[in-house]
């Protein structure tokens, strides 16, 4: 029997460190589902693990890819099933941990398969959002999938306010002339491994802490330097997300700096609520308050796994 415990949870809630604290237990590897930190010119914003850390145990996705790559969920679900394929031949446990709700439910259930989109389409839904803003997208989609957007209206309003999101609803309506729900739910996927799903939470006062001491940190690590680099490609998708779109305000004078570092804060505490809403849905997670020791999480698991033994 092969095991994937996946760590999920809020940004800032310490993740990575129980990840490592198992990879090194399990003696197995980890497979990264942040997909912020894919990107090897995004560093100091999207949180990626420490030299340190990254050197404690064995990671797999971290900084692989270029901002000026595509690359979509669908590919990540396939590399990262082959990744654990090779993992698995040597291994009975591997760890995945992030907080992408997409990806980790991709490894996990399976995504739908989607046709590939022309570079072209692309750059015209990118020109569209940074000229027209996040209101052309919705109506893009109401245009070619009214159904789909009255369901997410019901079940998940939030994304109908994900830029990212509504970028890739777009680029799929354009491309195929069809609605972007007609790709939904067209596969039964299999999985090779049983996911053993453990969530890290706290008081909500307490996870704003954390954000906001991180974004603090970030600032004086550089992330407006950082940014700055960026800026001239602010258009692409991988760079539509907290940490930097609020920097970009303040490059074109929209925002000042102070503004812009409180919009960080604010936003990426929205963005925490949203990743316990996502994850909080599985009813197969067991959750534990982040400061709960290393070897209770970890005699848990011994005990899931016995059981299925």
């Amino acid at each position: 029997m092969k095991y994937l415990i996946t760590i999920v949870g809020p940004t800032a809630i310490g993740k990575t460190a129980l990840s490592i604290q198992l990879t090194q237990h399990f003696d197995c590897e980890i497979i990264s589902s942040d997909s912020r930190q894919f990107f090897k010119e995004m560093t100091i914003g999207t949180a990626v693990p420490s030299s340190e850390e990254l050197e404690s145990a064995p990671h797999h996705f971290i900084q692989n890819k270029s901002i000026f790559e595509p690359y979509t969920v669908g590919d990540f679900e396939k590399e990262a099933l082959q990744t654990l394929e090779e993992l698995f031949k040597n291994n009975d446990f591997a760890i995945m941990v992030g907080g992408s709700g997409l990806y980790v439910d991709a490894v996990l259930k399976g995504f739908d398969a989607f046709p590939s989109i022309p570079q072209k389409i692309r750059e015209e839904v990118a020109n569209i959002y940074e000229k027209e803003g996040i209101s052309a997208l919705q109506k893009i989609l109401e245009e070619n999938d009214p159904e789909y957007v009255a369901f997410l209206s019901k079940t998940n309003p939030q994304t109908l306010q994900n830029p990212q999101r509504l970028m890739r609803f777009s680029e799929v309506c354009l491309a195929t002339q069809q609605p972007y729900s007609s790709f939904l739910n067209q596969k039964e996927n299999k999985r090779t491994f049983v996911p053993i799903l453990i969530g890290l939470e706290a008081d909500r006062t307490v996870i704003y802490d954390r954000i906001n001491r991180r974004v603090d940190l970030m600032m004086e690590a550089g992330l407006l330097e950082e940014a700055k680099k960026l800026f001239p490609h602010k258009s692409l998708n991988a760079l539509q997300t907290v940490g930097y779109r609020e920097l970009f305000d303040y490059f074109d004078h929209k925002i000042s700096l102070d503004f812009a570092v409180d919009e960080i804060k604010k936003n990426t505490r929205r963005f925490s609520k949203r990743q316990l809403t996502w994850f909080k849905r599985n009813e197969n997670t067991t959750w534990f308050d982040f400061q709960t020791p290393f070897l209770t999480i970890a005699n848990h698991i011994h005990s899931l796994t016995e059981n299925n033994n």
